[in-house]
């Protein structure tokens, strides 16, 4: 492995190896374990990306916070409910790829292939290649490539965790319209009127392929996410009593995020024939008042 002057590997704890990159437009910090971009601070600015004070860091273990890569289904297994939630892949070691950097930032490329490891948990065969630029903005693609000789289906999601201040201050701009479904707390499909605001759990599938902004009105700034690949987008946050559910989230956390994720979720379910190629991608940036 080749790495530029701006970004080292360490291992922390031991054992765990991370990328830690430390360029003049942004530092973060990716675990080889999910592709997991951990953290992505601009130069200037506060941390984007939410990380829980009790999130897992050991091999094989999803992390909570950050940008957990979901694939090949999202949420529980539609079949098997012995299966990881979200998929498989956050929870293997990628390889590293290609790592270059210029004025702008740094591009990191992370590699997995199917393996025995992965066949325990789905049959087919697959290349997952993802792209991570780091810089004054954070893109992140998920190319996917059905490499097997039979068609398979799949679903996924980037799970990404933003940073606010107070969520009951914040609102989601750009779903205005919208039709939702509230995932597991009601079936019934619904529209959205005006922003999202949060007084209580919410764990929402748009149907949208449209730029959201998230307003952190406490923190003055505006996150602007832009997505491609994808017909809907999921808008989580636990609140307070699943927050109490959840052993690596402290009872106290779910006030300083929203998770605003690029998903292909039911109905935006993708057939993937042999050959087929699809790129699941986000981009972040910041606005200021």
């Amino acid at each position: 492995m080749t790495l530029p002057p701006t970004v080292s590997l360490i291992e922390e704890p031991a054992g765990y190896p991370i990328l830690v990159i430390s360029h003049a437009a942004a530092t973060g910090r990716i675990a080889l374990n999910g592709a997991h971009v951990m953290e992505w601070t601009p130069a200037g600015e506060k941390p984007v990306l939410f990380m829980s004070s009790q999130a897992v860091f050991e091999a094989g273990k999803p992390i909570r916070g950050g940008i957990p890569v979901c694939w090949p289904w999202f949420g529980g297994h539609p079949t098997q409910s012995d299966q990881p939630a979200h998929g498989f892949v956050r929870n293997l070691m990628w390889n590293v790829g290609e790592v270059t950097e210029n004025i702008a930032g740094v591009t990191l490329e992370f590699l997995l292939s199917d393996s025995d490891e992965s066949r325990a948990f789905w049959p087919h065969r697959f290349d997952l290649r993802m792209e991570v630029k780091l810089g004054a903005q954070l893109s992140i693609a998920l190319h996917i490539k059905n490499t097997d000789e039979a068609a398979w289906s799949m679903t996924g999601a980037l799970h990404t965790y933003l940073c606010v201040e107070d969520v009951t201050e914040a609102a989601v701009i750009g779903l205005d319209d919208a039709f939702y479904v509230e995932s597991r707390l009601s079936p019934e499909r619904m529209e959205q009127s005006g922003p999202v605001y949060f007084d209580r759990e919410v764990d929402r599938n748009y149907e949208s392929r449209e730029t959201v902004r998230l307003l952190d009105k406490k923190g003055g700034r505006t996150i602007v996410v832009e997505k491609s690949g994808s017909r809907a987008t999921i808008v989580w946050n636990p609140w307070i009593e699943k927050s109490k559910r959840l052993s690596d989230l402290p009872d106290e956390a779910y006030p300083h995020f929203v998770c605003i994720e690029a998903a292909n979720a039911a109905p935006d379910v993708i057939a993937m024939p042999p050959a087929k190629e699809h790129v699941l991608s986000q981009r972040l940036r910041i606005q200021r008042d």
